[in-house]
């Protein structure tokens, strides 16, 4: 006698019946479906705004250097405001491995209106420095129009203004005269925003020469900006304190403006995984969803069940077919949201100026992850399925 013929279920046949299953009930289908696919949109979304801003980050350091080391006075031994020397930037000068050498000079008791008639008290936040010739090129800043100050210029009463003094202003062209320390001033220039050196976007920059003249400015630099060799950084930072102020090095404070810039993309992806944290707990809801969807499913469709069994299916392919059939549900939700998440990344790397840069692997994650929800979500139904006694179907 020959061997019974054991029954078969294909794997194309499974995927078959895994649709065949969802088909019939497309609404609760597209529901499920939808939980798992706001999860993911909104863990793939959080993922690509941050990676899209860190490799903004990573191209401003990359652009803009992150060997720039900025000194500044700090107070004295009794807690006063101390000064730099006047020849402090030409000591610097001489350290090896310095390539450039700037500073700037507050004008405390000078402010800049828009004209005569402003009140003298409402300076908006603007501030008035003597700059140093080589300025733009140690900060990294740019024009957005006009001209720096030069050997010319700065003898006279012309001025350039950082993004935010412009703005608040109300300057948008050169040519402009504005009143600065009592004289009426010609606007030479217009600063682009500088990332390194922020605090030259409030501010209203005139030539030393003038400074001196005009508002006796004595010389002694506020902040001195630094470049140096990207090897040489450390060094060169732990040297510039005694040779700015070989009496009292520590009078004076070295800070690196690019450390404040990767600071800032460290929160950023602190926050992130904040929020990569809300999107699995949507992702959780989703498959619970899948898992209730499948249990009704599985309740509803007992005589099929049954009449299955009856005609030879056995209860792993019973366990199969339910299992499939919620990998299936989850996975659609997978590929709308990760479509719905990479959209919605675009709109706002494209509103904010960024490129779009979400990893592949991400993007292939995600699918993978709401398809291993599924599976989770769909073992219990799955098993309750395979459990089903085929008379005890068929008889409901």
């Amino acid at each position: 006698m020959s061997a019974p013929l054991r029954s078969r279920l294909r794997p194309q046949d499974l995927v078959g019946l895994g649709f065949h299953g969802l088909r019939a009930h497309p609404l609760r289908a597209m529901l499920s479906a939808l939980g798992i696919a706001i999860g993911i949109a909104a863990m793939i979304a959080v993922i690509g705004i941050s990676t899209s801003s860190e490799a903004l980050v990573r191209e401003k350091l990359s652009a803009l250097g992150t060997n720039l080391l900025t000194a500044s006075a700090g107070d004295d031994f009794f807690g006063k405001e101390s000064t730099l020397p006047v020849d402090a930037v030409e000591r610097v000068r001489r350290i090896d491995g310095v390539e450039q050498a700037s500073w700037t000079a507050a004008l405390s008791e000078v402010h800049v209106y828009r004209n005569t008639y402003i009140d003298t008290g409402s300076t908006a936040g603007l501030t008035v420095h003597a700059a140093d010739a080589h300025l733009l090129e140690a900060t990294g800043s740019e024009l957005l129009a006009g001209s720096w100050l030069n050997a010319a210029t700065e003898r006279y009463p012309a001025v350039v203004l950082g993004s935010t003094a412009a703005e608040r202003l109300g300057i948008r062209s050169v040519g402009t005269q504005v009143w600065l320390g009592g004289t009426q001033f010609s606007v030479v220039g217009i600063l682009k925003p500088s990332p390194l050196a922020p605090e030259l976007d409030s501010a209203a920059l005139v030539g030393a020469a003038f400074a001196a003249e005009a508002f006796g400015f004595d010389g002694s630099p506020t902040v001195i900006y630094e470049r140096s060799a990207e090897e040489s950084v450390e060094a060169v930072r732990a040297l510039l304190p005694a040779t700015i102020n070989p009496e009292s090095p520590n009078e004076v404070g070295v800070s690196r403006p690019s450390d404040a810039l990767a600071a800032k993309n460290t929160i950023d992806q602190a926050f992130t995984g904040l929020l990569v944290g809300v999107g699995s707990i949507a992702l959780l809801v989703g498959g619970i969803g899948v898992a209730n969807t499948m249990v009704i499913s599985v309740l509803e469709r007992r005589r099929e069940i049954g009449l299955r069994r009856s005609l030879g299916a056995t209860r792993g392919h019973i366990r199969s077919q339910f299992l499939v059939e919620a990998m299936l549900l989850a996975a659609y939700g997978g590929v709308v949201g990760t479509l719905l998440g990479w959209g919605i990344t675009a709109l706002v790397a494209h509103g904010n100026g960024w490129l779009v840069s979400i990893p592949p692997a991400v993007l292939v994650a995600g699918v993978g992850v709401t398809v291993l929800v599924g599976a989770v979500a769909g073992v219990l139904p799955a098993m309750r399925a395979a459990r089903t006694s085929p008379t005890a179907a068929l008889g409901a």
